[in-house]
């Protein structure tokens, strides 16, 4: 069995590297051992995550896609998930979530009852999706709690905007003076696209 592990944190200031000690007890509670590790700082609402599309990529029939919960993989809008939904499928992988038992069939090395695993596999895509949605809700939720906050802090004269991240500014401005694409400085400074646009504005 080969287990490929993907640990995501939304922002460089959080460590995407927090639940790697909690996904390696789980594989060995299985007997099985983590073949390889995918980490990266990105929005979940981001599907165009670099470690995420390598991950992809590299992977073969039959792997096992683990994390410890489909938030980590998902946070996107319905379309966006369908078509990763569609990719994985297409890769034959098969996604593990340390919070969601129903996949947790996928470690066990004995599936030699094809009836009760096509059943777990069928009960496992709906708690996928179920999944996916709630984490795409929670996530519209806090930003909307987010914006709510900031209104109120603009009406009572409080709001003084995000901090400048001025050492993330510099990388966007050395990439982009390299000639990386808009994109792809982005996805390497980890930031969002809007803000390196800003960023190259101000240095046009």
């Amino acid at each position: 069995m080969f287990i490929r592990s993907y640990l995501r944190a939304s922002t460089t200031d959080q460590d995407a590297s927090r639940a790697k000690q909690s996904l390696q007890s789980f594989t060995e509670d299985y007997g099985q051992t983590i073949a390889c590790q995918y980490m990266e700082n990105a929005s979940g609402a981001n599907p165009h995550r670099t470690e995420l599309r390598r991950l992809l990529s590299d992977a073969r029939q039959g792997d096992v896609l683990l994390v410890e919960s489909i938030d980590r993989l998902s946070r996107l809008p319905a379309e966006d998930w369908k078509r990763l939904r569609a990719e994985i499928d297409q890769k034959g992988l098969r996604v593990v979530a340390v919070d969601l038992p129903t996949s947790h069939q996928a470690m066990r090395a004995d599936n030699s009852d094809e009836f009760t695993a096509r059943m777990l596999d069928a009960i496992n895509s709906m708690m996928l999706d179920m999944m996916a949605a709630i984490a795409r809700k929670d996530y519209e939720q806090r930003r909307e709690r987010q914006q709510q906050g900031i209104e109120k802090a603009k009406a009572e004269g409080r709001y003084k905007g995000r901090p400048v991240d001025i050492a993330k500014h510099r990388r966007i401005q050395e990439l982009l003076s390299a000639g990386f694409s808009v994109r792809k400085t982005a996805e390497h400074a980890g930031a969002s696209t809007y803000t390196v646009q800003k960023v190259k504005s101000s240095i046009s």
